[in-house]
């Protein structure tokens, strides 16, 4: 049997999960390889497209690339499917076979849409809205090839035809900025629909995050409109046989109110398993009432929808101390109960109280502040496999009062989140670590439910900017957060620019009281965050898309000092919010001068737009944005920084920002050398770090840089051991607590098991989490040199008391690995051992203590090395450029035991 070198893997379309109804009439196209074969790489690659009304197409480049490859036909038109098949040729004479997929557009012009909003009664505005139903009926053709469903709604949808459940999404459409982009999805009911005959199709319709209550303080309603409506058509063979209108009716069901934030109340007694069927009666159903379009762009997103990802049984039952019933699911999660087993004849009116920890034995439900986070159950109908519609918790606990005996087997949490693919996994020899990278990916999973959130569980939930802006460069690896993200920048966009440039502290933007904040580090995400994504997934339309969004910021957000140009210090900034030493009620009120963590941030972000400018072809700009950085470093060193190197704030926070950020003054500007001030600041730093006995003290802007910047500095022993710390404020001190998330506070859990008496006292943020960039790069020793991981570091840099570490990432080329171990031999002689793996197509970069070889081929196991490879002990640290293909490769080389530390 012949065996095939190298494979494609998976083609992918953009950056949607499916291809079906995408938004672009010219998609792009990305091919993973898989294979064992050694220094192989594309020469060339072919795309074959087959439309329905020719033969097909094959269109052959010569290139080495293999993601987001522009569309070689012409472009699409709505609706439209056809079949794509690729090939790649590899540099040697190999062929890849060819792998395809279907390719189908969604409505793509505004006048495809014939269906209008439909809604029920008006109700009260200022309380709870009643989900409720609609309904129509259509006859289908006797002949139904394709069959299509495209579905969106003013608020939330569940959608039903003939019976069924269609799709598996949770609070579809998600949460967007309503006023301008409204996400539909298209759903295929070809195996749905009965041919000749009559169909009915209907959905639940919620009020959500359109007319629902968000936010804290109380809150406030209707943040879009006062009327939640829905708005689906169904075309078959491309004619519309059924659209909402004036001829659906509707009517109220079992949900008698489902609220995102306090929860849903349920009677089971009016339950009716067949109101989306032929056999249920209409008697009672009302006309709909239409509604205007909506002014929005209707959007096909590329972010994936909201799904169950798992589902958690109780690992406990308790009782507390007042006598009440407490389930322990063991792991603080995003999502939802459902019931499993009926309850017993004698409930009358169960209610589920969630929460995320217990307080001296009951459920902690104080943190929640304004969030009921309550579902009740009326009983007297089937309960089993109920479970809340419209609303989501953050909980690890759930209080049950109404059911006697409730058990294991009674009750299971779902998890969901907007179910991303799953790309980046780290494990290492120590086990504390190692839950402190499970805990930041329980935070990822339960902060990503349509939006990026700052926590899911208390009268909150919003995509705060600052937030993701500090995490994005974690998430880009633990997830493939390319679509979620592009299509989350979209919004901040429109909402910044009805702003006139200043960029909303959260969005989608309900906060009209922080209108008249800018913010350094919130507002900067619409720079920095393009370019993470750039630098994970070599996306240059991201880049493109977001350009003005950047400029917009730099250009009329930042409140500048008009003889410097740096932040006005008049200013109110957040900066490095949260710092340990800030107190409770003050957690704005850091060490570090918020006015320099805001000129860094300046600084790095101009110096970021320029490169972005640069990367699309802006060139003047890129040259205006390199001087405004480097005119913007003259002034920052003029104002924060003596002749002699030392930081006026005098801090872990702004050592660790000049450090990553490189901000260095021009060797001729008659002060210190670049390098003279690196060496003085990361020293600096490492005292400081010493000085605070290894403790965090660190908030939003330093948390996220302070190892890297250790490590970067050759401070790297002190990283390990702030890492490893356990003394409070460090990553291990709350898992020594008990945490299963990333807290919001070092101390959210007082050691007396009291909760942090502050306001905001989060068990499930992960901002703090950003940590583990540091756990993937410096201990996994995988990070990208060039864009989308064309080219790849492989660096793994032991230290502390790990002796073994493994990290792997699914990179749009395909399987990056880095296993190491440390070892040692018959004459007591420490040794690095090192597994790689490097998918076909790409280049790595291999750096090890020890490696003194430098052109060495591949080769497929230990035996075949040469003896070079072991090298004496403290041999130089160089680096490798290896080609891999897939092969496993080990490398052993002594291990100089100072890098300990």
């Amino acid at each position: 049997m012949t065996v095939i070198p190298v494979t494609i893997s998976r083609l992918q379309c953009e950056h949607y999960e499916v291809p079906l109804g995408i938004g672009e009439a010219k998609p792009r196209l990305s091919w993973r390889f898989a294979g064992e074969a050694k220094d192989w790489s594309q020469a060339a690659y072919e795309l074959r497209i087959t439309r329905s009304d020719s033969p097909h197409n094959t269109f052959r480049v010569e290139s080495s690339q293999s993601v987001l490859v522009a569309w070689p036909s012409e472009p699409l038109v709505s609706a439209e499917s056809v079949r794509v098949e690729a090939r790649a040729f590899g540099s040697d004479g190999t062929i890849t076979p060819w792998v395809g997929i279907t390719v189908e557009a969604g409505l793509l012009e505004r006048e495809d849409w014939t269906a209008v909003p439909i809604t029920c009664e008006e109700q009260p505005t200022d309380q709870p809205r009643r989900p409720f139903r609609v309904r129509s009926t259509f006859k289908a053709p006797e002949s139904c090839t394709n069959a299509r469903l495209y579905v969106t709604a003013l608020g939330l949808y569940e959608v039903h035809v003939n019976g069924r459940r269609i799709g598996d999404e949770y609070l579809a459409p998600g949460w967007t900025s309503y006023k301008h982009h409204l996400v539909y999805r298209t759903f295929d009911l070809s195996d749905v629909l009965i041919p000749g005959e009559e169909n009915v199709v209907g959905a639940w319709v919620g009020e959500g995050w359109y007319a629902g209550r968000l936010a804290f303080r109380g809150g406030w309603r209707n943040n879009y409109g006062t009327r939640p409506a829905l708005i689906a058509q169904v075309v078959v063979d491309g004619s519309v046989v059924c659209a909402t209108g004036g001829d659906w009716t509707w009517n109220y069901g079992a949900v008698l109110n489902s609220e995102l934030l306090n929860g849903e109340t349920y009677d089971s007694r009016l339950a009716d398993d067949t109101w989306s069927t032929s056999n249920t009666s209409v008697a009672s159903w009302a006309p709909v009432t239409e509604l205007l379009p909506p002014n929005a762009e209707l959007v096909s997103s590329q972010a994936p929808p909201v799904r169950e990802v798992d589902t958690l049984r109780p690992i406990e039952v308790i009782t507390t101390p007042a006598g009440k019933t407490v389930l322990d699911f063991g792991q603080n999660f995003a999502g939802l109960i459902r019931i499993v087993r009926q309850p017993p004849q004698f409930s009358t009116e169960i209610t589920f109280r969630h929460a995320e920890v217990l307080e001296h034995g009951e459920l902690g439900v104080r943190p929640l502040r304004h969030a009921a986070a309550t579902d009740t159950v009326i009983c007297g109908g089937s309960l089993v496999g109920y479970q809340p519609k419209f609303t989501s918790h953050g909980f690890r606990y759930v209080e049950v009062a109404g059911w006697d005996g409730v058990g294991f087997d009674d009750i299971v949490g779902v998890v969901i989140h907007s179910a991303m693919e799953r790309t980046g996994h780290f494990s290492c020899s120590h086990k504390l670590i190692n839950q402190l990278h499970r805990n930041v990916v329980w935070s990822t999973i339960s902060n990503t439910i349509s939006i990026p959130t700052d926590c899911p569980q208390r009268d909150e939930r919003l995509g705060w900017t600052g937030d993701i802006q500090v995490f994005a460069p974690t998430l880009n690896v633990l997830f493939d957060s390319s679509g979620f993200l592009k299509s989350w920048l979209r919004d901040v966009f429109v909402d910044q620019k009805a702003l006139g440039g200043n960029v909303p502290v959260t969005v989608p933007d309900i906060l009209d009281d922080f209108h008249n904040q800018r913010l350094a580090v919130w507002g900067d995400v619409t720079v920095l965050t393009p370019f993470d994504l750039y630098d994970s997934y070599a996306d240059t339309d991201i880049l493109r898309e977001q350009y003005a969004s950047g400029k917009l910021w730099l250009e009329k957000g930042v409140v500048r000092d008009r003889t410097t140009g740096l932040w006005d210090p008049e200013q109110l900034q957040l900066s490095d919010w949260l710092a340990p030493k800030a107190p409770p009620e003050s957690p704005g009120d850091c060490p570090t001068d918020s006015i320099l963590v805001a000129d860094a941030y300046l600084i790095h972000a101009t110096r970021t737009l320029g490169k972005i400018a640069q990367v699309i072809g802006e060139n003047d700009d890129a040259a205006r944005y390199s001087a405004e950085a480097q005119a913007l470093t003259t002034a920052f060193y003029q104002e924060y920084v003596t002749p002699k190197g030392r930081v006026m704030s005098d801090t872990q926070t702004a050592l660790a920002l000049l450090l990553i950020f490189g901000i260095y003054p021009e060797p001729e500007s008659g002060l210190l050398d670049p390098s003279e001030h690196a060496k003085r600041f990361g020293e600096r730093l490492g005292k400081l770090v010493e000085k605070d006995n290894w403790k965090v003290a660190t908030g939003f802007a330093g948390t996220p840089i302070i190892l890297h910047a250790l490590a970067k500095a050759g401070q790297l022993h002190h990283a390990y051991r702030m890492l490893q710390s356990r003394d409070c404020p460090s990553w291990l001190s709350p898992i020594l607590l008990g945490a299963t998330t990333i807290w919001e506070r070092w101390d959210s859990m007082l050691a007396d098991g009291s909760i942090n008496p502050g306001e905001m006292t989060s068990f499930n943020h992960y901002a703090l989490g950003s940590v583990a960039s540091f756990l993937h790069s410096v201990v996994g020793g995988l990070s990208p040199v060039e864009p989308g991981w064309k080219r790849i570091r492989i660096q793994p840099q032991p230290g502390g008391t790990i002796t073994s570490a493994t990290m792997s990432f699914n990179s749009p080329y395909g399987l990056v690995k880095c296993e190491w171990r440390m070892e040692r031999n018959d004459q007591e002689v420490e040794r690095l051992e090192v597994e790689i793996r490097v998918p076909p197509n790409t280049t790595a970069e291999v750096i090890l203590p020890g490696l003194s070889e430098t052109n060495i081929k591949a080769s497929p196991s230990l035996s075949q090395l040469p003896i070079s490879l072991v090298p004496l002990l403290r041999a130089p640290l160089v680096q490798k450029e290896w080609n891999d293909g897939g092969v496993q490769q080990i490398y052993k080389c002594s291990h100089p035991p100072d890098i300990f530390g």
